[in-house]
């Protein structure tokens, strides 16, 4: 059995990528979130059978689970995008302590743990595309916590491509600016003012497309977006403390300018 795996899949970049990801030759696509109900609904929306898979990915018994599921069904996993994490806004003070671990154990720990009992299951030509960000390339205050975990991803990401070259297996990240999702209605809750500057938007539909073609050119980052592209090139020349003052700065402007 060929199935696609999708985590994150109920809102956002996840539901995106799972009504977009060719399906052909596939016989199901395994869809993972809390949201149950929501996972469900995409049945109507895609062409092939959809399991939907209720998991909690902060709790260490979900991938016990996950696990024996694919132990099960022992499929040809053709491909695996990992999509769940969640950010805040805020300095240390604003964001609580539970948060910040729940940022790790969602953006970093579930990844590596899908990935790593996924992997037994995959085959040459199969991909894995992770879920990144912009901020991976850069620290971000305010945003410190989730863009310390999406370096991770990022540079997780990359050296694995490198170790999974000779199964033919390719890894890629998808590092997009601001995309207009429920990311926002999440991070905000602790943002205090803080964060109030988006230069570049994006949809999730224009992320997902760019990520897509991408993939068929393997490349190993994928970025949406002429305009954040060349932010990426400037970050990886100025001194990281420069890009960090810019970033303040830019905050600190728009908030009086409101």
């Amino acid at each position: 059995m060929k199935i696609a795996v999708v985590t994150g899949a109920s809102s956002g970049m996840g539901r995106e990528f799972a009504l977009k990801i060719d399906k052909s030759g596939l016989d199901e696509l395994w869809v993972i979130a809390r949201r149950k109900e929501r996972l469900e609904s995409l049945q109507a929306e895609i062409g092939i059978p959809v399991r939907a898979i209720s998991l909690d990915l902060t709790d260490a018994l979900s991938y016990s689970e996950y696990a024996t599921l694919l132990k099960q069904a022992s499929p040809d996993v053709k491909m695996l995008v990992n999509c769940s994490g969640y950010g805040k806004f805020g300095t240390y003070e604003d964001v609580p302590l539970e948060d910040c671990n729940g940022m790790i154990d969602l953006n970093c720990k579930a990844l590596v743990n899908i990935t790593q009992l996924t992997l037994p299951y995959m085959s040459e030509g199969a991909s894995i595309l992770n879920l990144d960000s912009l901020s991976a390339f850069q620290p971000v205050p305010y945003l410190n916590v989730y863009a310390a975990t999406k370096a991770f991803v990022l540079s997780y990401s990359r050296g694995l491509c490198m170790e999974l070259k000779p199964r033919g297996i390719h890894c890629m990240a998808i590092c997009p600016g601001w995309v207009k999702t429920e990311f926002f209605d999440r991070a905000e809750t602790t943002n205090n003012g803080r964060v109030n500057y988006f230069n570049h938007t994006y949809t999730a539909t224009q992320v997902v497309d760019r990520a897509l073609k991408d993939l068929k050119k393997k490349k190993q980052v994928s970025v949406c977006g002429l305009p954040i592209r060349n932010q990426v090139r400037l970050v990886k020349l100025l001194p990281h403390s420069l890009v960090m003052k810019i970033w303040c700065s830019q905050q600190q402007n728009k908030k009086k300018s409101r």
